[in-house]
């Protein structure tokens, strides 16, 4: 079993902020990544770059994209977390994501 956790209280209050349909998906994908770590796969998840993983979310009203990393004694950490826009991914929000993820590293 993994652990799941949020790097802030600010990420999981921007989920929390989601749309009902969006959020839903989210703890749908949250409770099969307990189960099975968080290397589901597509449409699920996708490894954005080494270390850094994305859940890719979905509901009638849009798409919802959180970017997590897996440290030791499979905790992972829900690292920055939006709804997405447009279709690429917003660099400052990658950034960010890259950001807490070295900073949880020192």
């Amino acid at each position: 079993m993994y652990e799941i956790e949020f790097f802030n209280i600010r990420v999981e209050k921007d989920i929390r902020q989601w749309p009902v349909g969006i959020q839903a998906d989210f703890l749908r994908i949250i409770e099969l990544m307990v189960i099975h770590g968080g290397n589901l796969g597509a449409p699920r998840t996708k490894s954005i770059e080494k270390g850094l993983f994305e859940i890719r979310a979905k509901g009638k009203e849009g798409i919802g994209r959180a970017f997590f990393c897996t440290v030791k004694d499979k905790r992972i950490i829900i690292l920055h977390a939006f709804i997405k826009k447009s279709q690429k991914t917003p660099r400052q929000e990658l950034e960010t994501a890259r950001s807490r993820m070295k900073r949880l590293a020192q």
